[in-house]
């Protein structure tokens, strides 16, 4: 009964098992955010807020939470060291000065440590988020109580979304000349709604699949007028968060949403790049029985000698308990697979963009959807099958559980350094093309994280260096080394 009526509601009387289960859920929300249940009834766009230097240029869900965000931030900068080593190094320097950023990533308290880098470096910043359920709202207010303009919160309509974006983008006064981005969506709304800004952009730095294949397309279409760094197939980057973060994060996701037990359960997962990879080992490891679907030969085969079968997702189907998404491709789960699936078949994306489930043809009379928890539906069958849907085919990881924060300081700092490369570059350096971060770079990024493992590196000697034609200093590996 206390649970009962600790949140009272305009809305009238609502049951005991649901103001039990919505306060539960809670703690499984992305990152524990902290939520307050006053503030659900209206948008953050109806609201009128100002930080507590007066300042209006932002829009969170409350403004209130910043000082909890702020100790999240400050949680996260002690397993981000060689990001924050980056800061102090090059603060007195202001590489960034006269840089006006407008990101649109998710917003963490890990990528909130890279916004407060990049404004230590001298660049304005503008942010939006990439993920409709991944923002901490107390993150993003602790962000509008430091005066960075930043228009997110958690559960987002996709009108809120785009709204957001462009309220980064469109200021009286302040033209963007750099972007950094994380699945494409701000690049291409910058390039269709405001082709004057998209011209004057010096760099663009991307770090998803997604926002990569995007890109490339505009190149190879001839309608990429500014270089770009593509931060997703850097080393320090694939190798990294997308390997390692995803082994971890994959089961955190699924353990705080459903609570299943993964030994004898069988287990599909659609995509054997660096993220397939991640998931299937944490799966492996747990007891689960893997297969792998795959369009490449050379993934496939890496699959089948990591001890994988590859099959066709229609072979197994009916048989997996759990289905999982890492391709970047679209349409991979379609509606006729979502048909054949057994009951209570747990189905989620640990790709970027919400296009690899097609959550769309669900969204019909004869099927009823069933919030059970946070980021948690349940799809019913008019026979009364159940598949079990996750974050509505969003990124699982980031929009029901945590990331590891050491890895994502290790992409957070090929992102900084990606920015200071291109707006700082000498004009010819780069082209209108798109580009990979530099090898030494990449191995920088590396060394700065070295000392938190307490790990020494062995050093060439003049023979030796002479021997494989390397410089003592690096790089160590050729700019075609993934």
């Amino acid at each position: 009964m206390q649970e009962f009526t600790k949140f009272p509601t305009k809305t009238g009387r609502r049951s005991l098992s649901r103001s039990i289960s919505q306060s539960s859920t809670d703690s499984y929300s992305s990152a524990a955010s902290y939520t307050d249940s006053s503030d659900d009834e209206v948008s953050p766009r109806e609201k009128q807020q100002t930080n507590s230097k007066g300042s209006s240029n932002f829009c969170v869900k409350n403004i209130k939470q910043a000082e909890f965000g702020r100790r999240e931030i400050e949680i996260a900068e002690q397993d981000m060291s060689a990001l924050i080593s980056l800061r102090k190094r090059a603060q007195g320097e202001k590489p960034l000065a006269g840089a006006k950023i407008v990101g649109c990533t998710h917003i963490t308290a890990q990528t909130a440590v890279l916004i407060e880098t990049l404004c230590a470096l001298g660049a304005q910043c503008r942010w939006s988020a990439c993920n409709i359920y991944s923002t901490q709202n107390e993150v993003a207010a602790a962000l509008a109580e430091a005066g960075v303009a930043v228009f997110a919160w958690k559960g987002e309509s996709e009108d809120d979304f785009w709204w957001c974006i462009d309220r980064c983008v469109n200021m009286d006064g302040w033209q963007a000349n750099m972007i950094l981005d994380d699945g494409g969506d701000l690049t291409h709304w910058v390039y269709k709604k405001y082709p004057n800004v998209f011209k004057k952009i010096r760099g663009i730095v991307e770090e998803s699949v997604t926002g990569v294949h995007r890109l490339y397309q505009l190149s190879k279409a001839g309608k990429l007028c500014v270089p770009a760094m593509n931060v997703n197939d850097s080393v320090t980057k694939q190798k990294f968060d997308n390997l390692y973060c995803c082994r971890e994060s994959i089961l955190d996701g699924l353990k705080r949403t459903t609570d299943v037990m993964f030994g004898g359960k069988q287990v599909v997962v659609c995509g054997y790049g660096e993220v397939g990879k991640g998931c299937c080992a944490a799966l492996k490891a747990l007891g689960a029985i893997v297969y792998i679907t795959e369009i490449d030969p050379i993934c496939a085969l890496q699959a089948c000698m990591d001890g994988f079968r590859v099959v066709k997702l229609n072979e197994v189907i009916r048989q997996v308990d759990v289905v999982i998404t890492c391709t970047g491709n679209k349409n991979v789960v379609t509606r006729e697979h979502l048909d054949r699936m057994k009951n209570s078949c747990i189905v989620c994306n640990m790709g970027h963009s919400n296009t690899e489930i097609d959550v769309t043809s669900l969204r019909t009379p004869e099927l009823t959807w069933e919030r059970v928890r946070s980021q948690v539906d349940h799809v019913i069958w008019p026979d009364g099958k159940r598949v079990v849907l996750l974050a509505e085919g969003r990124l699982l990881n980031l929009s029901c559980s945590t990331v590891p924060t050491f890895v994502l300081s290790i992409t957070a700092t090929t992102q900084a350094l990606a920015l200071i490369e291109l707006y700082n570059a000498p004009e010819g350096r780069y082209k209108q093309d798109v580009y990979l971060l530099p090898k030494k770079m990449d191995e920088y990024v590396a060394s700065l994280h070295l000392p938190s493992f307490d790990a020494h590196l062995t050093e060439l000697t003049d023979d030796q260096a002479k021997y494989l034609g390397l410089n003592k200093n690096g790089p160590f590996k050729p700019n075609y080394y993934r």
